[in-house]
């Protein structure tokens, strides 16, 4: 592995930047990771890490790096309580009128809480030799020499009270501080552009609670499934989710776009359940033991800073995560996005650190692409979502509303979507001849059933 420098420093120690450290501690002699939070010893949320305390699960994808990254990590994880399910066999999956076909795959995703997958990965960093990980410490700004317009480190004040501060040198510093990153600021006070920003509203708004369910909950009401995702679509484009988590506890998160909040009281908790176009959560959770308070979160917009079209930038200096691009979080890619900028991380220091930022974000770019297409296309399709819907968007929106419906009840159609969804596999696999033929055939058996029942209405 290529050797480009002593030292580097991540701001922040959430997921992004736990995974920006594994990359970088191939590379440097050194790699302090800074943190503004007190990090709990045992897995419980913490302030830096709002969603924390709602429903999380890793992707497919996500763990199949985790694993290339932390060798052991599965079985590791499971044997602290994740639990592994076929993304396409073992869920229930509803969207578009109907659920996706099951049937088994190679698809592995986890069931596990936020604050239980960023512990152990934590862990599993610090055995590093090489990674020293500092709480309580606000990254104040980036030091910048003007002269060879190169970043040489940072100034940091404890958060201890003391107000004391220091300057820690470094030959790269990345920002993984996440989506309220003071990366466009800083970058602007150093005499740099502030890179363009996307953004699409969605004013989301969505109610997490765990629950100790009946075992004979997952063969009455789950039919055997371990999870349950009902998606965001018409009439109103409320979704719900129902994973199971360690600790042989699940949980279920309930949500609405637009200002549709759902009450974050017991009553109305479960009438919006019983809103859901399919009954399964709610017949789950009326009779199942309520493990915590209900617990709020809002998202207001998809926002995408696009780094790679600066002309000028920083030498030493790099932006990551979801400092980079923060997506809906219901359709659970942040974390996996993290893994895959990892993976461009990696191939961009084995390169050495010329040009690096340029390097990086333009591959960090192409494999953000595809999940904000995913994210932002199916934002779209709800109407009082404003956003600019191209022929393209209203094109794909229209072909998915096909694909899904033809997997409702083709196998290898569910397999293929799922592996989009997960990051496994481009969005223009859907669109294969093969693919597209299979879900031009759906289509028209669909028309020739209306057409039939409605002879037999007649």
């Amino acid at each position: 592995m290529a050797h480009v420098g002593k030292h580097a420093i991540v701001v922040g120690a959430g997921m992004g930047g736990l995974l920006a450290a594994r990359a970088l501690a191939d590379h440097f002699d050194e790699v302090t990771v800074l943190e503004r939070d007190a990090l709990p010893d045992s897995p419980d949320p913490r302030k830096g890490a709002p969603q924390g305390r709602h429903t999380h699960g890793l992707l497919a994808r996500g763990r199949e790096v985790l694993e290339q990254s932390f060798p052991g990590f599965t079985e590791g994880i499971i044997a602290q309580g994740a639990v592994p399910a076929d993304m396409v066999n073992d869920g229930l999956w509803f969207n578009y009128g109907g659920y996706l076909h099951n049937t088994p795959s190679k698809m592995v995703a986890l069931g596990v809480s936020r604050p239980t997958l960023e512990s152990f990965v934590r862990r599993r960093l610090v055995q590093l030799p090489n990674i020293r990980l500092r709480e309580r410490r606000d990254v104040v700004e980036p030091l910048f020499d003007r002269q060879s317009s190169r970043v040489t480190g940072v100034c940091v004040r404890s958060k201890d009270g003391s107000d004391d501060r220091e300057t820690i040198e470094a030959d790269l510093v990345v920002d993984t501080s996440g989506r309220g990153s003071s990366s466009p600021t800083w970058l602007n006070t150093f005499g740099f552009e502030k890179p363009p920003e996307e953004q699409v509203t969605v004013n989301l708004g969505y109610v997490t609670r765990f629950y100790r369910l009946k075992p004979e909950h997952m063969e009455k009401f789950l039919y055997g499934r371990k999870f349950v995702l009902m998606g965001a679509c018409l009439p109103d484009f409320r979704f719900g989710a129902l994973l199971p988590q360690e600790g042989e506890r699940w949980t279920v998160t309930l949500g609405g776009y637009m200002g549709d909040q759902v009450p974050a009281d017991d009553a109305g908790f479960l009438e919006f359940a019983r809103s859901l176009q399919k009954p399964e959560i709610f017949n789950v959770i009326q009779n199942a033991e309520p493990l915590t308070p209900l617990a709020t979160y809002k998202f207001i917009s998809n926002v995408r800073r696009h780094y790679e079209k600066l002309a000028r930038f920083p030498e030493g200096y790099l932006v990551y995560g979801d400092a980079l691009c923060s997506f809906d979080p219901v359709y659970g890619q942040g974390m996996t996005v993290a893994c895959l900028e990892s993976l461009a991380l990696r191939e961009c220091l084995a390169k050495g650190t010329q040009g690096l930022a340029h390097r990086f974000f333009q591959m960090a770019s192409r494999f953000i692409e595809a999940p904000w297409q995913i994210a932002v296309g199916s934002d779209l399709q709800n109407p009082r979502v404003e956003g600019k819907r191209t022929a393209q968007v209203r094109f794909v929106n229209w072909y998915i509303g096909k694909f899904y419906r033809a997997a409702h009840r083709d196998a290898a159609l569910a397999t293929k979507f799922l592996e989009v969804a997960n990051l496994a596999q481009q969005p223009t696999a859907l669109l294969s001849p093969a693919n597209a033929l299979k879900v031009w055939n759906g289509s028209r058996d669909m028309q020739h059933r209306d057409v039939g029942r409605g002879h037999q209405a007649a």
